[in-house]
């Protein structure tokens, strides 16, 4: 690199009346391009108007966990690029994430690497949280959670990011149990084999393995509470749900642990499992859900076996072959096969309070959750008349 340098230096004798000149005949300088990184330029004291040094691209932004995921983001000074497909109407309430010029968006394609390339290019972050809960004509669960997660994977890699954060599931295995179907869920077996193309092609990769997720808008307490999952006013589970053990896990828990993972580069290659405090058994989480609606015995619900019901079975089936949209499409057999499998937690893995996370019961969450679902909850009850809390479900010891 050449300096500046000084020739041809003349200077006038001091006279009365004049100074001193100088002027410079000719200057090198130095051609060399020097590349800044947008961490180094961090600005402000913290929170949504300032700038943390992370610019995060969040693939599937626009789903359930994604919009906690990105408002968490935008409150911590985060710059967010948000990958879509299909109208740009579905993400442009995440704009608000974020401060001014700090939230952008852009199309793009799963299988096309050009694209995925551009969101990802000038990021230090990625997160994936690309999901398919059922099959479509246009992406299987092959599709999407192998063979997308580990080309998001690659082009983050050969793109020199920093951080990649990949959601997998909890129960995930090469070999899922099977308590319905032949050989188990389709979908778990899937996100096992995600997991091992991610790592593959980013060995540094944080996965995290959630349980049944809830919140607002969720699948979870949705899908029990949709008429679609009864047959009229019964609820089947298969055995009745007796001999099925759940841990769901807020939503909110999830992004924190995301977000706290991305703060701590020592979660770098580390899996975690993202399930609640407390363990349950299926049926008395949809009895407890159904008390909570007010959907009692009075108003005609009942818990029963789904092995002696052939016309839900057909329903399911139905439902599977027809592969039609939310709410009714995630009605389908490999659905019915994950619900009923009991969720296994590790000793040997780490969870979301090894993250700092406090957890949130679901005593304290769902009530609220549940509140649009409640039956008359607008008419037919008298606001003086003394409303007795329902009963928490028991709690596996």
């Amino acid at each position: 690199m050449a300096a500046v340098t000084f020739t041809g230096v003349s200077s006038l004798k001091q006279q009365t009346g004049f100074i001193g000149i100088a002027y410079i005949r000719a200057a090198n300088y130095s051609t060399e391009n020097k590349a800044y990184n947008l961490a180094s330029l961090k600005r402000g004291t913290g929170g949504r108007s300032s700038f943390n040094g992370i610019v995060a691209t969040v693939f599937g932004c626009s789903g359930f966990i994604g919009r906690y995921v990105c408002n968490r983001l935008g409150k911590i000074g985060t710059q967010l690029i948000l990958p879509y497909r299909g109208d740009p109407y579905d993400v442009m309430r995440l704009k608000v994430c974020g401060d001014l010029g700090q939230v952008y968006f852009h199309p793009y394609n799963l299988r096309d690497e050009e694209s995925i390339e551009k969101v990802v290019r000038y990021s230090n972050v990625v997160i994936n949280l690309v999901g398919r809960d059922w099959e479509t004509r246009n992406y299987n669960f092959e599709d999407v959670h192998v063979k997308g997660a580990g080309l998001l994977a690659k082009v983050a890699k050969q793109a020199g990011v920093e951080r990649f954060i990949h959601v997998s599931a909890l129960n995930a295995a090469e070999h899922p149990e099977s308590v319905i179907l032949k050989n188990g869920s389709k979908f778990l077996a899937s996100k096992w084999r995600g997991e091992q193309a991610v790592l593959e092609a980013f060995p540094d990769a944080t996965i995290f393995r959630p349980a049944d997720v809830y919140g607002q808008e969720d699948r979870f307490l949705r899908y029990y509470a949709h008429v679609w999952r009864r047959q009229g006013q019964w609820m089947p589970l298969w055995k009745k749900g007796e001999e099925t053990i759940k841990q769901p896990v807020f939503v909110s828990d999830l992004a924190a642990g995301i977000i706290a993972a991305i703060k701590d580069s020592d979660t770098a290659g580390k899996t975690y499992q993202a399930v609640g405090p407390k363990r349950y058994y299926l049926s008395e989480l949809v009895d407890w859900f159904y008390r909570l609606m007010r959907k009692n015995k009075e108003w005609g619900y009942w818990r029963y076996d789904m092995r002696y019901d052939p016309f839900f079975q057909m329903r399911v089936s139905m439902t599977e072959l027809a592969r039609v949209s939310w709410p009714l499409g995630n009605l389908h057999w490999d659905k019915v096969e994950r619900e009923h499998v009991t969720d296994a937690v590790r000793n040997d893995i780490p969870t979301l309070e090894d993250l700092g996370i406090c957890l949130t019961p679901m005593e304290d969450q769902v009530p609220w959750e549940l509140k649009p679902w409640i039956y008359d909850l607008y008419q037919g009850h008298d606001v003086d008349e003394p409303y007795t809390e329902p009963a928490p479900p028991k709690v596996v010891a």
